[in-house]
């Protein structure tokens, strides 16, 4: 059983609620109808439910009319989710007639839904930007205990037989969302990237924090910078096998851990790998992609307190389907399942 065979047998086991705000969305609504009828969530669609069924008779999809449609322009929907977030933002200076105007907005109101406990996640993002996408999540619900950013990750999935990672499966953050983190950032960023690897890798992780340094090799401030990180996170997180700073060798190489880093936890298996910025991540999960032949799952957002996750506006219904997927074991996560 493969990666995401084992989380469709856990989604379908626990279905979650999932919002999928862009409703009308040809792609969107043909990965929901697939969910739908293979039992691996409860979808609500948010959008006009006279052209929803209309796009959905049109392409032949029989499973949408088992989907929740909730319609924006609904007043009594509205008047359900709008004093919420005007309560959420009335410190920032809203008025309750802004709030009911942004809770017309399906990001918006999909967010408040999973505030009000009525879902439990939500993914957008083919037809909406990353940053419209993340601001509805960053202004309803906020980010978990502990954790003051989102960030992104990938899951990597090796050939098989790879001598690396866990179940031939590396994680790597943060390589979406924060260009330069500080050190507390990257220490939240790894926290982050730990529960990844147990809720959507199901592996237990094994966190290094990666530099072009390992312990004291060489001297410079983005060297400091790494150090103070893996203290934080060791505080935040005292139960984690984490370790840094370390060069991407003395990470996942027994061997080259023996000879630099001998007294490291991680002893050269890392399976969760931490980069000190995001040019790092973004280089080093492309070329790993493109020159290994592997398969980069994501990005998965983390960090928020309940999943929200974007899709690239030029996503195939396959990669819808395998975000609510996603989404979905990532809210198991959070409630302890």
């Amino acid at each position: 059983m493969d990666l995401f065979e084992k989380m469709t047998a856990k989604a379908k086991a626990h279905p979650q609620r999932i919002v999928l705000p862009e409703g009308t969305e040809p792609r969107t609504l043909t990965a929901a109808d697939r969910i739908i009828a293979e039992g691996i969530a409860h979808v609500t669609l948010i959008g006009d439910p006279k052209d929803i069924l209309a796009m959905a008779s049109e392409m032949k999809l029989d499973h949408i009319k088992d989907a929740v449609i909730i319609n924006p322009a609904d007043e009594s929907i509205i008047d359900r989710y709008a004093p919420l977030f005007y309560e959420l933002r009335k410190s920032k200076g809203i008025t309750m007639e802004n709030a009911r105007l942004t809770t017309h907005n399906p990001l918006y109101l999909g967010c408040l839904m999973i505030k009000s406990g009525d879902a439990d996640g939500q993914v957008a993002g083919a037809m909406n930007t990353t940053g419209n996408v993340l601001r509805a999540a960053f202004q309803v619900l906020k980010t978990q205990p502990g954790i003051d950013i989102v960030s992104g990750a990938f899951l990597m999935l090796l050939p098989k037989g790879s001598q690396f990672g866990t179940d031939d499966i590396l994680i790597f953050a943060d390589c979406a969302v924060v260009p330069d983190p500080t050190a507390k950032e990257l220490a939240q960023i790894a926290v982050s990237a730990a529960q990844t690897a147990r809720d959507l890798a199901g592996i237990e992780p094994r966190v290094a924090i990666l530099s072009f340094s390992t312990k004291g090799s060489a001297k410079h401030e983005r060297v400091d910078k790494v150090i103070e990180a893996t203290e934080i996170a060791k505080q935040m997180a005292p139960d984690l096998i984490i370790d840094g700073e370390l060069q991407a060798d003395a990470a996942i190489v027994p061997g080259v851990a023996h000879s630099k880093c001998p007294n490291s936890p991680l002893n050269g298996r890392a399976n969760t790998l931490v980069f000190p910025s995001l040019e790092v991540g973004n280089i080093a999960y492309k070329l790993v992609q493109r020159l290994g032949g592997v398969q980069a799952v994501g990005p998965i957002l983390q960090g928020l307190a309940a999943p929200v996750n974007d899709l690239s506006r030029g996503c195939f219904p396959e990669d819808i389907y395998k975000t609510i997927i996603m989404t979905c074991n990532q809210a198991l996560g959070l409630k302890g399942l």
